[in-house]
């Protein structure tokens, strides 16, 4: 059964109540509007199927033109006036078992006046309304919708305008989130190459003095670096102490010598 039921008059504002009707259909589901003109099949009894639908739906709205009270039946007499009338049956239906019941104003129709109601409808008045305006049509459906959405915890499981709200917002931060990564694998790269040359290549968690590959001597340590230009063997060494740097560093240069024969050493 349909949880929202568009009760309108013939003579005054359908194409509103169609626009109404269509614009919740979509965003809710056919099957949870109930629109005289399109929920009813051929061949089933009228009379019977408006007052099903308006005893098991969770709200009526009352669409509300600038003719609604002034519309004659054809007797001559305000059609509203009349206890047959069905705009008005389903109304007082409504009211009676409680249901949530939400005037909708259409164009320059003000609030009703309860004088021209009779007395079964006149808290009809005193109901706050949601306004319609063809020239505001979008957000005025739009807010229509979102108001029927909050009351009617039934249609936030339905709500097709929620679920693409949350599917964008979702894509969204998994863009940002994607976009964030790459960002850090940018930065993280840009580090490796900062921290590539020097005395050598620094890899682990550069909590300490790290070194590799190095490509000269080295005093990492409290003690006393000692370079000299000759060295025994093929040169290739490499001299350092392990510490803290607090060392001195000594070059130390010493004279060639000679061989006893005359020759150099």
């Amino acid at each position: 059964m349909p949880d929202v039921f568009v009760n309108y008059r013939t003579g005054d504002e359908e194409s509103a109540a169609t626009m109404i009707d269509r614009e919740l259909a979509r965003r809710f589901g056919r099957e949870r509007i109930f629109f005289a003109s399109n929920s009813i099949e051929a061949g089933h009894r009228f009379p019977t199927e408006l007052v099903t639908a308006v005893e098991a739906c969770e709200a009526l709205l009352v669409v509300i033109g600038p003719r609604w009270a002034e519309v004659r039946g054809a007797d001559g007499r305000p059609a509203i006036a009349s206890e047959h009338d069905w705009t008005r049956r389903e109304i007082q239906i409504a009211l009676d078992r409680g249901i949530l019941v939400i005037p909708v104003l259409v164009g320059k129709a003000t609030r009703i006046d309860r004088s021209v109601l009779p007395h079964e409808l006149r808290e009809l008045a005193d109901y706050q309304y949601r306004r319609f305006d063809h020239r505001n049509a979008d957000s005025d459906l739009a807010a229509l919708g979102d108001a029927l959405a909050r009351q009617l915890p039934a249609l936030v499981e339905v709500d097709r305008d929620a679920r693409s709200a949350r599917e964008r917002t979702e894509t969204k931060s998994r863009k940002k989130s994607d976009q964030e990564a790459g960002h850090a694998r940018m930065r993280t790269r840009n580090v490796e190459q900062r921290v590539r040359g020097g005395i050598g290549n620094l890899n682990g968690d550069l909590s300490g003095t790290f070194v590799n590959e190095p490509q000269g001597p080295v005093n990492t340590g409290p003690g006393h670096q000692y370079n000299a230009p000759h060295f025994e063997g093929d040169n290739t060494g490499v001299q350092f102490t392990a510490g803290d740097n607090s060392g001195t560093v000594h070059q130390r240069f010493e004279r060639e010598r000679r061989d006893p024969d005359g020759g150099d050493r």
